[in-house]
């Protein structure tokens, strides 16, 4: 029995692996293919053009300043031909001085790794003129001279730079997928918080913390996202027009932040009321029914910041920031039927909350604050 089981598990897994790799090789159909056409393209470029022999880091240069990171590309591109220039300077001047073999390879090497991170803290640049450095001391120089890698590196960058120029994805798409995620957590803490509260389960609102502080790499990734898409946007004239949207987005994820920041002070608190017993029956309802609703407006909220269709976008946040307001004029203890200080302060940590979520919105922030119950 116990192998059969074990078969059937690693089935599963084998199909959920193949399943997951197909969806990943068919989203990065279109970028494979431009990373293929930018790479023969430079390659060609610097052999048929430029006559250089073998100009293998033209194509790989090309690659890696398309790749599939998130990082910026214009910054991957200054990288790699930064990188490639002063490697093949350090290694020429440190062969000049030191000759040819292993040992100063290895202290070729170990100075150019040292150079690349006091100049700058990029993986990419350290990688690059390290590598550069080291290949010219252990290779022979090509035909046309110790610059012409140099050269081929520089066209491979120049290649990369045009097709994120002239072909370019829609720069909205990643951050779209990453405030949809950011956003889905955020409501299932929320959801999480009303089931402890109902169920008088201190655990499950700890869990809630800890998944709102498990959020923190979903922001940084954004970031990150909206960065390269800025970059896209201000580069690309077909996409110049999205940058107001994208600088809204960057706006609104600012509030998501603090959002979720104050979802874990929030879930932190609610632990210690429940512990303690300090809500009533009727307050223990009335701030879950709270908390369930503001998951579904962020889940409204989030179907607004991803739609593609500035109509459609336009109705899912005027929804959102109308379910928004009518529970911010709810959050005041007396309306919950709060009655105890810890209670008070579960109310109270919730408003700043509320406030962030009606910024991230759109809201005007003296507007989202009018709109809370005066104590």
């Amino acid at each position: 029995m116990a192998p059969a089981i074990g078969l059937s598990a690693s089935a599963r897994f084998l199909r959920g692996r193949v399943r997951t790799g197909l969806v990943r090789s068919r989203n990065s159909l279109v970028p494979a293919i431009q990373m293929t056409g930018c790479a023969v393209g430079a390659y060609a470029f610097a052999e048929y053009v430029l006559g250089h022999s073998g100009p293998l880091f033209a194509a790989t240069s090309s690659l890696i300043s398309l790749g599939f990171s998130r990082d910026p590309r214009l910054r991957r591109v200054i990288e790699v031909g930064l990188g490639c220039t002063i490697g093949i300077v350090v290694g020429d001047l440190l062969l000049h001085w030191l000759g040819a073999g292993m040992w100063q390879a290895a202290v070729v090497l170990l100075f150019s790794i040292l150079l690349a991170r006091f100049l700058d803290s990029g993986t990419i640049f350290t990688t690059q003129l390290g590598l550069q450095s080291l290949l010219v001391v252990l290779l022979p120089a090509p035909a046309g001279g110790p610059f012409t890698r140099s050269i081929d590196a520089i066209v491979g960058g120049v290649f990369a730079l045009l097709v994120t120029v002239l072909i370019p994805k829609d720069p909205r798409r990643e951050p779209r997928n990453d405030v949809k995620k950011l956003l889905h957590e955020l409501a299932e803490v929320l959801r999480e918080c009303a089931s402890a509260l109902s169920y008088s389960d201190s655990t499950q609102a700890w869990h809630a913390l800890i998944r709102g502080r498990n959020c923190q790499p979903l922001i940084d990734a954004m970031r990150q996202s909206l960065r390269a898409s800025g970059e896209v946007a201000t580069l690309a004239p077909a996409y110049r027009r999205h940058r107001d949207e994208l600088d809204r987005m960057e706006q609104s994820l600012d509030y998501i932040d603090l959002a979720l920041r104050n979802s874990r002070v929030f879930a932190r608190r609610l632990t210690s009321a429940i512990n303690h017993a300090a809500l009533s029956d009727e307050a223990t309802q009335n701030i879950a029914d709270v908390l369930r609703d503001t998951a579904d407006a962020v889940d409204e909220l989030s179907l607004g910041l991803a739609e593609v269709h500035d109509g459609v976008r336009r109705a899912h946040l005027r929804t959102a920031r109308t379910e928004l307001r009518e529970i911010a004029g709810r959050l005041h203890p007396r309306l919950l039927d709060v009655q105890r200080l810890e209670g008070e302060t579960v109310v109270m940590l919730f408003r700043p909350l509320m406030v962030d979520l009606l910024e991230a919105a759109g809201v005007d922030s003296r507007e989202a604050r009018d709109i809370l119950p005066p104590l």
